[in-house]
């Protein structure tokens, strides 16, 4: 993966049907879609990846989707585009990044892994916000886990 790149995109730019990997509702990627900080991964001058950031609002930004595209999975591309944004975040001035994740499966370490920690739970979000109900190994996503990475104090 040497030649991967990481590079801030316009959103226009980003593969919607990469975003819908991670987030199927696509009147809501649409709805935050213009208003966020796009990255994108690309190999070969093809996107293998790609992710949607808020600009912090007090303080806060909001990793709103990642995803990787299914033959690159698991491959440490989602790695590289995750740690290429949690830089941008903290180089813009924010003093954390949060994001919502389903309750179990991957996504939950794959975050862990990069040092977020579970500060809350939406109870239902997935019933709530998603017409149609979302499967993951088997079963049902209904509980989301908000879970932040709190940049250190800069001196």
């Amino acid at each position: 993966m040497t030649d991967l790149v990481i590079r801030e995109a316009a959103p226009e730019q980003v593969p919607l049907e990469l975003l819908l990997l991670a987030d199927p509702n696509e009147s809501k990627v649409r709805a935050y879609l213009p208003s966020c900080r796009c990255f994108i991964a690309v190999q070969n001058e093809q996107v293998l990846g790609a992710c949607a950031v808020t600009r912090p609002v007090h303080g806060v930004a909001e990793l709103m989707s990642i995803a990787v595209c299914a033959r690159q999975q698991r491959s440490g591309v989602g790695s590289r585009l995750l740690r290429a944004v949690i830089d941008a975040v903290r180089d813009s001035g924010a003093r954390a990044l949060e994001v919502g994740t389903g309750s179990f499966g991957y996504q939950l370490a794959f975050y862990q892994r990069q040092g977020f920690r579970v500060t809350a739970i939406d109870r239902d979000f997935f019933v709530r916000h998603y017409p149609q109900p979302i499967h993951e190994e088997g079963i049902q996503l209904r509980d989301m886990l908000r879970l932040t990475l709190e940049f250190a104090e800069q001196a």
